[in-house]
C-alpha cells in the first residue's frame, strides 16, 4: 500500500492536502479539537501559546481574502508570528518556478506554508519537495482539493445534526470546478453520511463522480428531496472557458434556491455555502441569511477548524491541551 505522505510514521498529521485517505478517527480528532478551541477562546482572551516561536508564511498565488483572513487569525490566536504573500503579483510572474519560490522562502525558516493555488496538485508539489520538519497546508488547489473547507463543513453539520450515518446531504451547483465539493464528498463518505448528493446540470457534473460515492441528480427539486443538509457551491464564472450554461438566469431558475424551494425542504433542514455568495444566482439573499442558514456559522468555524489542523501538525504533544496552555499564554 501507498504510504501517504501527509502522515508521519505514528499516523500523525505533518501536512494536510487532502481528506481523501484520512481515517475517520483522524478527522474526528480534528473536529474535537476545533471545538475545544472554540471553546477556549470563546472569552475576550483569546490568544493561545501552541505555536508561541513558530511561524507560518500564508503563500497565496490565488486571491481569496476570506480563506486567508482565517488562515492568519488562527495562527495569529496559537501565537505564531504570520506572514502574508501574495505570490501572483510577485517573483512567479517574474518566471521563477514553485521549486525556486519554495526554496527561497524556507530559507526564512518558516515552519509551514499555508498553500494556495489554481493548479491541482500544488499543494503536494510543496509537501514531496520541503525541507524535512517543514508543514504544508493546502488551502485550496485548482479543482483538487479545500481540506480545511472541507473539515469546517463537517463540524458545522456535527455542531447542528451529530450523527452522520442518519443523514442524506445534497451538494447543488457548480461541482465540476469545485474543489470544495470533492473534499465534503470524501469526508462525508469517510464519516458515513447515509446519502451524498451532487445536484447540478449535466454540464457542471465531472465524469466519474459516482465513483466517489455520490447520486447524481439533474433535478433540484429532485435532489432536495428528503435532504437534511443542502450545501450549495459557487457558480466559479472565472473558470468558465467554455458554454457550460445557456445564462445565469437560467441558472437561478432551474438551481437557485429560493423562497419558494426552500418550503419544500425538511423542517430541520440546515443550508450552507463555502462562499463568495452569487446573490440571486446560486441562491436568494433573504435565503442566504434565513433561520435555516448556517452560513454566518462556517465561517466562524473555520477559525477554530484551522487552529486545529495547525495546532496538530506543529505541536501535537500540545493540542489536546487547550485552556492549559491559554492559562500560560496570559
Amino acid at each position: 500500500m501507498t504510504a501517504n505522505i501527509q502522515l508521519d510514521d505514528n499516523g500523525r498529521l505533518k501536512h494536510l492536502l487532502t481528506l481523501e485517505g484520512l481515517s475517520k478517527p483522524l478527522i474526528l480528532r480534528i473536529l474535537d479539537q476545533a471545538a475545544a478551541f472554540a471553546d477556549a477562546t470563546q472569552g475576550r482572551d483569546k490568544k493561545l501559546g501552541h505555536l508561541r516561536g513558530r511561524t507560518v508564511i500564508n503563500l497565496f498565488f490565488e486571491a481569496s481574502t476570506r480563506t486567508r483572513t482565517t488562515f492568519e487569525l488562527a495562527a495569529q490566536r496559537l501565537s505564531a508570528d504570520v506572514l502574508n504573500l501574495q505570490v501572483a503579483a510577485s517573483s512567479t510572474s517574474k518566471g521563477e518556478t514553485l521549486f525556486d519560490t519554495l526554496k527561497t522562502l524556507e530559507a526564512m525558516q518558516a515552519d509551514m506554508f499555508v498553500i494556495r493555488h489554481d493548479a491541482s496538485g500544488a499543494a503536494h508539489f510543496f509537501a514531496q519537495h520541503a525541507a524535512p520538519g517543514v508543514a504544508i497546508l493546502n488551502a485550496g488547489d485548482g479543482r483538487h482539493a479545500h481540506p480545511t473547507q472541507g473539515l469546517l463543513d463537517m463540524y458545522t453539520i456535527r455542531q447542528a445534526k451529530g450523527d452522520f450515518s442518519k443523514l442524506t446531504v445534497a451538494i447543488v451547483g457548480d461541482i465540476v470546478h469545485s474543489r470544495v465539493a470533492r473534499s465534503d464528498i470524501h469526508a462525508l463518505r469517510t464519516l458515513g453520511a447515509r446519502e451524498i448528493r451532487v445536484v447540478a446540470p449535466p454540464t457542471l457534473v465531472p465524469a466519474g463522480i459516482e465513483q466517489m460515492g455520490a447520486k447524481v441528480f439533474h433535478s433540484l427539486d429532485a435532489g432536495l428531496d428528503g435532504a437534511d443538509v443542502v450545501i450549495l457551491l459557487r457558480l466559479q464564472k472565472e473558470r468558465m472557458l467554455g458554454a457550460f450554461l445557456p445564462s445565469l438566469g437560467e441558472f437561478h431558475r432551474d438551481f437557485g434556491l429560493t423562497r419558494a424551494r426552500i418550503r419544500q425542504l425538511k423542517p430541520d433542514a440546515i443550508i450552507m455555502h463555502p462562499g463568495p455568495i452569487n446573490r440571486g444566482v446560486e441562491i436568494e439573499g433573504d435565503v442566504a441569511y434565513g433561520e435555516r442558514s448556517l452560513i454566518l456559522q462556517q465561517v466562524s468555524h473555520g477559525i477554530a477548524v484551522r487552529m486545529a489542523v495547525m495546532a496538530m501538525i506543529l505541536a501535537p504533544e500540545d493540542a489536546g491541551r487547550a485552556k492549559a496552555t491559554k492559562r500560560r499564554a496570559a
